[in-house]
């Protein structure tokens, strides 16, 4: 038994749904299940009852939840007690940030942050959402720059930052590269290259919704994780992609980046970015890291 089975047990408790329990531990439905059953099976007795269509306590549930809570709960309180006494010893900022957040964000935001604050020593370590969020709940990340996920742990502050642009990227030659904008009946029965969804929800989501909302079948030929990768894929003439802004940034030939048209409820809430951290805990760095971008967030979302 451990805390990270803790936990998920006490998130299957509150809301009586596998899928919504993992969404918030930022799990896999898998790995979540596979944690609830290493529980169980360390403790000998069942828990839960699962069915297709409802989840409960059984009655050796009931008794451990309290007990269950109890150790968490003091386990996050030594926790937050040893990290606060800590943070005052060295101006150190642990950053995550999301490929968008490190190529598109973090150039612009960190040379004035050094100006401003050249005490504090920023260790940026790039991920995706869904690797980031457990390294802030253990507090091997101070800050983190996200899409913000479908369900929020109430142990998180989250603080929305900006919308990004989506643009298309096209093969250099193709017959819609010279175009100003480009809407998603133009590009109707034309090979997509999509993320893979497990890893990257947000952008797959994107491309699927936006078809989706047009009455268009998307016809995805290629699935790619890195937004690099894609963009290259995009480049050798596999099929088309619809990506941040920030994309056009990257060193690839043969690729043309044109508008996307008309703009979109699921283009600006695919593409949000925001700023989370650990709720209820003090770091003098964070909070000027978080002042920095305040003051530099309007002239960066301009350029997103």
């Amino acid at each position: 038994m451990d805390l990270r089975q803790l936990r998920c047990f006490i998130a299957v408790a509150d809301t009586l749904h596998f899928g919504r329990a993992a969404q918030r531990m930022d799990m896999l439905p898998a790995s979540f299940g596979r944690q609830i059953k290493l529980l169980e099976d360390g403790l000998g007795s069942r828990l839960l009852v699962r069915t297709t269509r409802h989840v409960s306590l059984t009655a050796a549930g009931r008794r451990f939840l309290d007990g269950a809570r109890d150790v968490v709960e003091r386990a996050d309180r030594l926790e937050k007690a040893f990290r606060d006494e800590n943070e005052d010893r060295a101006a150190v900022l642990r950053i995550g940030a999301i490929d968008s957040a490190a190529a598109g964000l973090m150039p612009q935001l960190l040379p004035h942050l050094r100006e401003v604050h050249p005490e504090i020593e920023v260790e940026l370590f790039e991920q995706k959402t869904i690797r980031l969020i457990p390294r802030l709940l253990s507090g091997r990340l101070d800050i983190a720059i996200i899409r913000p996920p479908e369900s929020s742990d109430p142990r998180l502050t989250f603080q929305h930052l900006f919308h990004e642009t989506a643009v298309v990227a096209v093969p250099k030659g193709h017959r819609l590269a010279g175009r100003d904008a480009l809407s998603v009946a133009d590009m109707a029965d034309e090979p997509l290259i999509v993320p893979d969804r497990r890893s990257r929800p947000h952008s797959h989501d994107l491309t699927m919704k936006l078809f989706l909302e047009a009455g268009q079948s998307a016809r995805i030929v290629q699935i790619a994780e890195e937004k690099q990768t894609i963009v290259s894929l995009v480049g050798s003439g596999v099929g088309l992609a619809i990506v941040p802004k920030w994309a056009s940034r990257l060193a690839v030939g043969g690729v043309a980046f044109v508008a996307l048209s008309p703009p979109s409820a699921a283009v600006r809430d695919k593409l949000s970015l925001a700023a989370v951290w650990l709720r209820d805990t003090r770091h003098p760095a964070r909070d000027a890291f978080l002042e920095v971008l305040h003051g530099k967030l309007a002239e960066i979302a301009a350029t997103a």
